[in-house]
């Protein structure tokens, strides 16, 4: 039986998005020999000769570092390790609302004939609970390699932000979920050359339940406080204040309203609970409900504070999901702009750090596009500050500033 903790010199991380990306980097810095493996030959080319543009700069230093060099290579096809890390996308059907599972069922399958006694087959990617019970360990059984036996099979899904990975990799605490005690052991040596927060074991389906638990809490709290904001429209009040207010008690901490839900997980991990046991999960689609159509509402809270200017040329900023990254992954700001074009507004789109809509300061872009009304989405801080020092002339020239979902929804912004 397989019960020894594995050497792991080499790991095999299948899928080099966001989240295996960061994996092999700090893996190669730390000596370890990494393969990462993509569909996207652009990517992997762009690996091996240190080319990538990240959205971090620490992450960017480590790709170019010479550890990096030497111990990563990427290419399109796996091989045989020590470890292998499945980090792919697990996207949501639509309109059904049930997860994709068929990148993380080929990955499986594409490292089965270069797995070996002993081997870890870590999935990080995240994934509805008994997936690993229910798909993965039937697909490694079928081909020779019984969970537990043969292989160490585990499940340690990414806790990692967008806009602050580096630090958020090395220092978050781990839940890893094993086959068996030894497979969550085994898992837990691929984290070792460079983890600083604790490790806790546990099953598979308690590390399944772990990640989508998370983002759901997350989730319906910010439906609550969007809820609260559109009750404060329907009253003809900013509720901003009121909030403020309400978290002056001891044991109140509402959050923030905002324009919806962005990311590949929030608007995701919910619906994965809701697969499994559709029958509790009434709180958990009403909250996803709720998020969902706050792009929608944004929308009509824009026209209506537009609805005095004729034809009005709007410029909006923000793209990007969540303030001070470039990714822009299910945006409700994109969403929201789609509603006011579909209006008939002419909308000119810019955000500072999505590729597609960069621009280099306000004030350079206002003289050339000429607005008749400016809309922040997005809170990148660059933006906060550009406004704050030109938001007096922008009001000398008649342009309205709009920031709804970001502190006084709709008044001109000033000095914070």
């Amino acid at each position: 039986m397989t019960e020894s903790t594995p050497n792991i010199e080499k790991v095999v991380i299948i899928g080099t998005g966001f989240i295996g990306l960061p994996l092999a980097l700090r893996l190669a810095k730390s000596g370890k020999s990494v393969v990462g493996v993509d569909i996207d030959e652009n990517l992997v080319e762009a690996i091996n000769d240190q080319s990538l543009n990240l959205d971090e700069a620490e992450l960017q230093a480590m790709l170019e570092s010479n550890e990096v060099a030497e111990n990563l290579v990427g290419q399109t096809s796996p091989e045989s390790g020590d470890a292998f890390v499945i980090s792919v996308p697990t996207p949501m059907r639509e309109p059904q609302k049930s997860p994709d599972l068929s990148a993380v069922e080929a990955a499986v399958e594409s490292i089965i004939p270069h797995l070996s006694q002993n081997s870890i087959v870590n999935v990080e990617s995240t994934i509805p609970p008994l997936t690993c019970k229910e798909v993965i360990a039937p697909k490694l059984a079928d081909a020779g390699f019984e969970p537990g036996t043969d292989v160490h099979l585990a499940h340690s899904p990414e806790r990692i932000l967008p806009g602050n990975i580096f630090k958020e990799l090395v220092h978050n605490d781990r839940v890893i979920g094993g086959y068996t005690d030894a497979c969550a052991d085994a898992a837990a040596q691929i984290y070792e050359p460079f983890l600083e927060g604790d490790v806790y074991m546990t099953d598979l389906i308690s590390a399944e339940l772990c990640k989508l638990m998370e983002n759901t809490y997350r989730d319906v709290n910010i439906a609550l406080a969007n809820e609260f904001a559109l009750i404060g429209d329907s009253l003809d009040l900013d509720m901003t204040d009121v909030i403020n207010l309400a978290n002056n008690h001891p044991r109140v901490d509402i959050l923030k309203p905002g324009i919806g839900v962005g990311g590949h997980c929030l608007p995701i991990d919910p619906w994965f609970l809701n697969e499994v046991d559709p029958e509790h999960t009434n709180l958990i689609t009403t909250a996803r409900r709720i998020n969902d159509m706050m792009p929608e509402a944004t929308a009509r809270r824009i026209r209506h504070a537009l609805s005095g200017l004729d034809s009005p040329r709007v410029l909006v900023l923000g793209a990007a999901y969540k303030p001070n990254t470039q990714d822009p992954r299910e945006s409700p700001a994109q969403d929201i702009v789609e509603e006011l074009r579909l209006d008939g507004f002419d909308i000119i789109h810019r955000d500072r750090f999505v590729n597609d809509k960069t621009y280099d300061n306000i004030e350079s872009l206002v003289n050339e596009i000429n607005p008749d009304a400016v809309v922040q989405l997005v809170a990148h801080d660059e933006t906060n500050h550009e406004l704050a020092a030109f938001v007096g002339e922008l009001s000398k020239r008649g342009v309205s500033v709009l920031r709804p979902g970001i502190g006084n929804p709709l008044q001109p912004h000033t000095n914070e």
